[in-house]
This record gives C-alpha cells, structure tokens and sequence, in this order.
C-alpha cells in the first residue's frame, strides 16, 4: 500500500514542477479544477465525494490522495465515503456490462463476410 501522505506531497511537488515547465497548462487545469468550488448546487463533501467515486473509475491515485485529503477537510465521514466508492464499484461494472454488449455486437459485425 502506498504512504497516502508522502505521495500527495510527492504529486504536488511535481505539479509545481509542471507549473514552471508549462504554466498556461497548470493555469488550464486549475480553472478546470477550481469551478466546482463556484457551483451554488452541491456543497463542497458531496462535491468531494463525486470526486472519490471518479477517481476510482478513472484509476487515479493522484486523484484518490488529493480528494480524500479535500473530503476530510469538507467532513465527509468513513461511512459516506464507502457509499460513494459502492457507486463507482457499480459503475464500473455496469460500464464492463455495456462494453461486453459492444464487444459481442463487434464480434458478431465482423465475423460477417464482405
């Protein structure tokens, strides 16, 4: 298992490399990740929460460390946190479901002749 701690800190370092490398790219991508704060519909945890569910389908450890920490800080408890992630677990495998329809519809397509 990853030390949580010591791995955002390693991602937020590079990301401030990144920001000196190529900073209208960190620009780009702190405007894209601070838009959620303005929205007047969803509180900051359920925000959060969304997040973690996301981050889990998309497999992004980054991801997964910086919106626990945020979650955290929003209050979310263990219990809230566990439903979201049964959210992105059925997801997910709805998601295998679908492709497994696409798959056979895709075999089926092209094992037909010319």
């Amino acid at each position: 298992m990853l030390n949580w701690k010591n791995y955002r800190k390693d991602v937020k370092k590079r990301a401030g490399d990144l920001a000196q490398l190529a900073p209208a790219v960190m620009q780009g991508y702190s405007a894209l990740a601070t838009a959620g704060e303005k929205a007047v519909h969803l509180d900051g945890k359920t925000r959060e929460l969304i997040s973690l569910a996301v981050a889990v389908t998309t497999r992004c450890d980054g991801c997964i460390a910086s919106h626990v920490e945020a979650a955290i800080k929003h209050g979310a408890r263990r219990e809230e946190i566990a439903e979201a992630l049964g959210v992105a677990i059925a997801l997910n495998a709805g998601a295998a479901l679908v492709y497994s329809a696409r798959t056979l519809d895709a075999f089926e397509s092209m094992s037909v002749p010319d």
